[in-house]
């Protein structure tokens, strides 16, 4: 059965771990320590701002947060390399699986968008940078909308945007907060689990379906079509 996929786009299908490579030119072996407090520190602004209704674009968070981890890190960049850094945030690599299952997945005729806090027009620079935008019918951005998932009105919004139905429609996630959320608003969801040490928050809303890769997703929506 044809299914709506709304693919999360930072951490699903791009690696936002890939920003290391550029900061270890800047900080050597702090690097990945440092990626990771940044991408901690950029979703926890979109989590404040959609609770204060302060809504800004994602890439200020992003912007932000960067700010913030260089004085908490004690890491000096000049503006010049921060703009740098911004830069290749809007160019990261998608993960390998990303293009084989998503040409899969269409041909399948399952209708497939990106499904983003980012900003419309940043999604699709970056996904026209990787090659993959002829396989999305579109891109549903939270600034549609002034905030960000997980508020449910960004769920909402992607259903009206697609035409989906609540229960038929699928959003596709690295990220435990997002499938948690879309769950809750009343969307199948899968859960990406690209680390094998990635925790599942704990609060008895379970994924549709759990994959290791996107190589295994055709596989398990067929699977759930039997049986159901």
């Amino acid at each position: 059965m044809s299914k709506i996929l709304g693919f999360d786009v930072y951490g699903t299908l791009v690696n936002t771990a890939a920003i290391e490579t550029p900061l270890r030119e800047l900080m050597g072996d702090l690097a990945g320590v440092f990626a990771a407090r940044w991408r901690e520190k950029q979703l926890e602004y979109s989590f404040r701002r959609g609770l204060m209704q302060h809504y800004a674009d994602f890439s200020v968070c992003t912007r932000q947060a960067l700010d913030y981890c260089c004085e908490a890190m004690a890491q000096p960049l000049s503006r010049e390399q921060r703009s740098a850094l911004i830069a290749a945030y809007a160019e990261l690599p998608i993960f390998a699986d990303v293009l084989d299952a998503l040409a899969q997945l269409a041909g399948e005729g399952h209708r497939l968008f990106a499904f983003s806090n980012g900003a419309k027009a940043d999604v699709q620079a970056i996904l026209a940078k990787a090659e993959i935008s002829d396989w999305f019918e579109g891109v549903v951005s939270a600034e549609e909308v002034r905030v960000f998932k997980p508020s449910p009105a960004v769920y909402a919004h992607f259903l009206r945007s697609t035409g989906g139905l609540v229960g038929h429609s699928w959003l596709v996630s690295s990220n435990p907060f997002d499938v948690i959320g879309a769950r809750s608003a009343g969307m199948q969801a899968a859960w990406v689990k690209r680390d094998a040490n990635a925790v599942y928050d704990p609060w008895d809303i379970a994924p549709s379906v759990c994959v290791k890769s996107l190589a295994e997703l055709p596989a398990q929506l067929a699977e759930r079509d039997v049986s159901e």
